[in-house]
């Protein structure tokens, strides 16, 4: 009896593993190209994670950038990150990574949502999370 539940449940795995692997990329999610790419490695080589986060994740001095691109558009990020602003440098980013930074920001703003309220910040950085009373 017992090796009959694991058959079954192996096979149920099988056929829902093979279901989600083809039926469920509906392309809408953009596979990263040269330019994404390029603009990833600027992302590493620049240390941005160090200071920004991308889906929560990261620093905590600037902005989450998750979805900078549809927020703020792409003009407004371009300046920003070219020229800085009083809390962040210049960078001395050249054009070309410049572009390569949006798009790879544009393409990591197709693929998630990080919307947290200012209210839900402490003035730390970290998120505030209210745990259920028991």
């Amino acid at each position: 009896m017992f090796l009959r539940i694991w058959i079954v449940l192996f096979i149920i795995f099988i056929s829902y593993t093979i279901g989600l692997y083809m039926f469920c990329d509906d392309g809408t999610i953009l596979k990263p190209d040269e330019n994404i790419i390029a603009g990833r490695n600027t992302w590493q080589e620049k240390n941005c994670q160090s200071c920004h986060q991308l889906y929560g994740l990261g620093g905590y001095m600037g902005p989450d950038l998750t979805n900078i691109i549809s927020t703020k558009g792409v003009n407004r990020a371009k300046t920003f990150i070219k020229y800085g602003t009083g809390k962040m440098p210049d960078m001395s980013l050249s054009d070309e990574e410049v572009n390569n930074l949006i798009a790879y920001l544009s393409w990591i703003d197709n693929t998630g949502k990080s919307e947290i309220t200012p209210d839900k910040i402490h003035w730390t950085g970290t998120y505030i999370i209210k745990e259920k009373a028991w």
